[in-house]
């Protein structure tokens, strides 16, 4: 059975990919984050977010959780003003937030994170490694249509 839905309620639109565990793979996490929410119809400002806290958890998953031979995968889920970002890599090391000295290049993905997002968290993946995710709530889209799953690109 389908889900119904009213006039006013949007479908969730869902989105995901997997990649290869190298630092070139985040770029294209971005592009296709970005292009995947533009094409649902969000304003630049919560697509910009999004697209951040991506990047940052895609490089996490590269950096912190490779292990030889896994992908790691990206979902993107968004209904109406509620958008969830997934990233699951096979390491079931916890991710825990460091503290950056002032001189420090690395060590605050997390806290950005947690800064741009309404919510985060993990939980263990199965059978293997774990899933870090944030929730979003974003402004309404100006837009009266957004496009279903198969206008994707």
């Amino acid at each position: 059975m389908l889900p119904t839905t009213t006039p006013d309620q949007q479908a969730a639109q869902q989105w995901k990919m997997q990649f290869t565990s190298t630092p070139k793979c985040v770029a294209l996490v971005r592009s296709q984050v970005g292009k995947a929410l533009k094409t649902w119809g969000y304003v630049q400002d919560d697509i910009d977010r999004v697209v951040l806290v991506s990047s940052e958890l895609a490089t996490n998953a590269v950096q912190h959780g490779h292990r030889a031979g896994h992908l790691f995968e990206v979902r993107l889920t968004a209904e109406d003003t509620c958008c969830l970002i997934e990233v699951s890599d096979a390491s079931t090391r916890r991710p825990d937030p460091v503290t950056a000295g002032p001189d420090d290049e690395h060590g605050r993905g997390l806290q950005l994170v947690a800064a741009l997002a309404d919510e985060t968290g993990h939980h263990p993946r199965s059978p293997l490694g774990k899933t870090v995710w944030a929730r979003f709530l974003l402004s309404p889209s100006p837009m009266s249509h957004r496009p279903t799953h198969g206008d994707l690109p």
